[in-house]
């Protein structure tokens, strides 16, 4: 006989599911992170080849694709997605639905 396998629906934030601190902020950095992932892959470069790119060493580059985001700010993010050749664009807008939390999210274009 097998155990029942407990369920729980996501909240949308992994960071906030597991309860960490400032679970917004991480999941704005995880996204950001993907980002530059996605374009040293697209760009076929090697982590010496990024980290040279992006002004750092090659462990930071292995630190950040490996998910390590607390020695990175949003700020120093933004700059390596345009040292990669991106744009960064930041919009304020009025929610959707006046009685919903407001939200941080990444959108790639």
């Amino acid at each position: 006989m097998s155990e029942e396998i407990k369920v729980r629906s996501s909240s949308g934030n992994v960071f906030a599911d597991m309860g960490l601190a400032n679970p917004s902020e991480l999941l704005v950095k995880a996204e950001l992170v993907r980002q530059i992932s996605n374009l040293i892959d697209a760009k076929s470069l090697t982590q010496t080849e990024a980290a040279n790119i992006l002004g750092i060493d090659q462990p930071k580059i292995s630190a950040l694709l490996n998910g390590k985001l607390s020695g990175f700010s949003t700020e120093r993010l933004f700059k390596f997605l345009n040292a990669l050749g991106s744009d960064v664009e930041i919009r304020v807008i009025p929610k959707l639905k006046p009685e919903s939390q407001a939200q941080t999210r990444v959108i790639i274009v």
